[in-house]
């Protein structure tokens, strides 16, 4: 990871809450509409394993993550559940009301949440979360508005990039990457403060 600014750090470390954007964000924004068999025709996309991963370590540290997005579609529903992410909405073409009540559900504060976006309808969230992130291929007018802009693209590993800056903000990577090390497959089993020592 490369360097990072002590005041970006002060603000990782307060992160309790971490929301994201799925297309471009957790994808690539590619979405793929594939023939069913008996007419018309489904949607899919593909997903990072990479950023799946950090998303189960990011709860492993005791961090909700939740979606919010402005389409949707039944993958996300079995991407979600398949991760165990706490809050999903989508359909969610104006995002700041349903952020609203994902926040007070995960009783945090603005500056307790962390929102991963790629384009300018995720500026009125990034404006006002506590840790603003956007993804290395997303639109340059948010560079201005962010606090951390990921070297990954969108759907390559950029949520991934975020949750270890957080992580290691708050002190909890190190322990993660010396369980794995140990070779300690429960990983996900054990409490934070468990593999820390």
């Amino acid at each position: 990871m490369r360097r990072i600014s002590r005041q970006l750090l002060a603000r990782a470390r307060r992160i309790k809450l971490l929301l994201m954007d799925v297309d471009g964000v957790l994808t690539d924004g590619s979405i793929y509409f594939l023939p069913r068999p008996g007419g018309g025709v489904f949607e899919t996309k593909g997903f990072d394993c990479r950023d799946g991963l950090g998303i189960r370590l990011a709860h492993h540290a005791g961090i909700k993550t939740g979606i919010i997005t402005g389409r949707g579609s039944p993958v996300i529903e079995v991407r979600v559940k398949e991760l165990g992410i706490h809050f999903l909405q989508q359909n969610a073409l104006e995002k700041i009301e349903p952020y609203e009540r994902i926040r007070q559900a995960a009783h945090v504060r603005d500056e307790e949440v962390c929102y991963v976006g790629d384009d300018i309808v995720d500026l009125p969230l990034l404006k006002r979360v506590g840790l603003a992130v956007c993804v290395g291929d997303g639109n340059e007018f948010l560079r201005r508005h962010v606090h951390y802009w990921t070297r990954r693209p969108g759907g390559a590993g950029a949520v991934r990039e975020a949750i270890e800056l957080i992580l290691t903000a708050q002190g909890k990577w190190a322990g993660i990457l010396k369980s794995y090390m140990r070779g300690d497959r429960a990983l996900n089993l054990k409490r934070t403060d468990e593999i820390s020592s």
